[in-house]
């Protein structure tokens, strides 16, 4: 028992939960995000030519939801044709890299360009109706949370390249002091907690503004001031590579 009470011991647990429960909610989350990709992908590649002949698998070799399809079929399809397919999926929001079955790619970065902002707009999004919490008086992330802050990092992986600020926000109980540091060690945590599901940490900007920044028409001490925003502070999309990216065979 006096093992467990150890600071660090318990610490070290405690961020184990959360990464862990994390990626289960990242799993929990996974199917629905493979199927809503699914159903957006079917319409745009009936426009784009492969009506009836190609259809789009959001799928691992494992059979694990991905945002990265392989696309199937169109084998009697000229090669822009499916060039032109392969760019129309990749302007649905949160396809990651794609490939055709046959393994082709395209031999000229000539995908979409990401609009960063987006993301921010997703991650809005998914903060109305829900925040990010943390354990009373803590920057322990509750473990309540995990399965939004997967949610979260799916919804800023399609703007990989772009840099987010993270700002930490609290109501003014408490010292502006205290309140300061609180905030920016629970915008590390969230930094720390995305980084564990795989987003760049050089891409992740953390930062505590404390009391400073209420909601617009709260009275700053409402506690719904404790909140966690996320914003675009540069938007430099990645450039699709030929590996990212397929196309003639």
């Amino acid at each position: 028992m006096r093992i467990l009470g150890s600071p660090r011991i318990a610490i070290t647990l405690g961020a184990l939960a959360i990464f862990l429960l994390a990626l289960l909610g990242g799993q929990a989350t996974g199917p629905g995000i493979a199927a809503r990709l699914a159903e957006q992908a079917a319409p745009i590649i009936d426009e784009a030519g492969g009506a009836g002949q190609v259809q789009a698998r959001f799928a691992s070799p494992n059979d694990l939801p991905s945002r990265h399809p392989v696309l199937t079929g169109g084998e009697g399809l000229d090669d822009g044709t499916r060039a032109r397919i392969a760019r129309a999926v990749a302007t649905v929001p949160g396809v990651g890299g794609i490939s055709w079955e046959d393994g082709t790619v395209l031999s000229e970065s000539s995908a979409r360009v990401q609009n960063p902002l987006h993301c921010q707009e997703d991650v809005q999004a998914l903060l109305r109706a829900r925040s990010i919490r943390f354990e009373e008086g803590s920057s322990r992330i509750d473990a309540a949370s995990a399965p939004l802050v997967a949610e979260v990092a799916e919804a800023l992986r399609p703007c990989l390249g772009s840099i987010i600020a993270i700002s930490g926000h609290t109501d003014t109980s408490g010292s502006p002091a205290g309140n300061m540091e609180l905030s920016r060690e629970r915008a590390l945590a969230v930094q720390q907690a995305l980084v564990n599901l795989g987003i760049p940490e050089d891409g992740l900007r953390a930062r505590g503004v404390g009391s400073s920044m209420p909601v617009e028409g709260l009275d700053p001490a409402d506690p719904a001031n404790r909140r966690i925003e996320f914003t675009v502070v540069e938007t430099e999309p990645i450039m699709p590579t030929p590996v990212d990216t397929p196309g003639p065979r």
